[in-house]
């Protein structure tokens, strides 16, 4: 990669901002250097160089890496990338990379999380939920966010997950704990239908109530949305975007849908739940997605390694808040990120291919 190519994508998210059909080709007679029409071997080596980069240096790409990204944006799969797979194809995968647009969603920094009935610092892991607030007001106040989502737990008073609830639903024949032996943090498995595998809770963020509101200290943005989940009464909804059962969503995936959205970025409680739950669920609809692993505090230390291993095997990129910045500037493009944008590329395709999309 020469130094022209190097600083082509570094000038461009510095300067130009607007990555259209001329830049594109400008783009790939900079890497096609033999003029045959196709990016291959090592002028396609230099691109990926190039496009994935920190800003200084560039980031490792494994062979398998570019293997699978090749397969995903080479329209007919003859192992290279013409001019015309990077007109019709490359375009959109770029764009997306040298322009996102972001989202930050908060999740459930209320008070009975942080200060009352189910506060992190009285579980396993011990983490003060409080913590979660001066990373995430930094964000705030240094990253241009084109969107920012403050979830919310938002139950109602019989719900299913509070152990003071536990006599108002009958036990499936397969629950080993009884009604009367049954303590928060245990699980249990409730008759339904459908039967329903639950943990159990303190009582917590009831609809209107103190601890359901949104921390005092917690930055409220100008514009900022709220999503509500965990409303009805006999299904929990740990993730923002769906209940546990996968019955029912939150406005979330139209609320990100209708403001052109392709990166998420998620923090605040807990970590191992509704955050980790809420980042797994952004990838599987397709988002870029970006966990702010210190503006996060989680419930169980075992259960917060486990989710990190999930997220990071599923595509999701662990950050710190010192990073993000650069990360929505597109200054920082990491691979991972690079990946899912090609597949949410290959797809679109297909799905015009099929005559479901315009």
């Amino acid at each position: 990669m020469d130094g022209e190519q190097r600083k082509f994508f570094n000038d461009f998210v510095c300067k130009v901002k607007v990555f259209d059909k001329q830049q594109c080709v400008r783009c790939f007679n900079l890497f096609d250097k033999n003029r045959d029409g196709y990016l291959d071997g090592k002028e396609l080596d230099n691109l990926l160089s190039a496009v994935f980069s920190d800003g200084t240096e560039s980031y490792t790409v494994s062979s398998d890496y570019k293997a699978e990204l090749l397969k995903l944006l080479d329209q007919d799969q003859d192992d290279r990338l013409s001019k015309k797979d990077f007109l019709e194809t490359c375009f959109y995968w770029l764009k997306q990379i040298l322009q996102p647009v972001s989202a930050l969603i908060v999740v459930d920094v209320q008070n009975d999380f942080l200060d009352g009935s189910l506060a992190l610092r009285n579980c396993p892991a011990g983490q003060d939920g409080l913590g979660v607030i001066p990373a995430i007001n930094s964000v705030l106040d240094t990253v241009n966010f084109d969107l920012v989502v403050y979830t919310r737990d938002w139950h109602p008073s019989n719900h299913i997950s509070f152990i003071d609830n536990i006599d108002k639903r009958k036990l499936h024949s397969t629950n080993k704990i009884l009604c009367s032996e049954a303590k928060a943090m245990d699980t249990v498995i409730f008759e339904g239908p459908p039967p329903t595998v639950q943990k159990l809770w303190p009582s917590h963020c009831i609809q209107g109530s103190w601890g359901s509101e949104l921390h005092t200290e917690l930055k409220n943005t100008d514009g900022g949305i709220i999503v509500n989940k965990g409303t009805h009464p006999n299904v929990d909804s740990y993730s923002a975007f769906w209940d546990n059962n996968r019955q029912s969503q939150t406005d979330l995936v139209k609320i990100l849908s209708k403001h052109k959205v392709t990166d998420v970025y998620v923090c605040g409680v807990a970590y191992d739940v509704c955050v980790g739950f809420t980042c797994l669920d952004a990838v599987e609809h397709g988002f870029r997605t970006v966990l702010i692993e210190d503006a996060c505090r989680g419930v169980d230390l075992t259960d917060i390694d486990e989710m990190r291993k999930n997220l990071k095997t599923n595509g999701a990129v662990i950050s710190h808040s010192c990073k993000i910045k650069d990360l929505v500037e597109a200054h920082d493009r990491p691979p991972q990120l690079g990946l899912q944008t090609a597949k949410n590329v290959a797809l679109a395709r297909t799905l015009v291919a099929e005559g479901k999309v315009t």
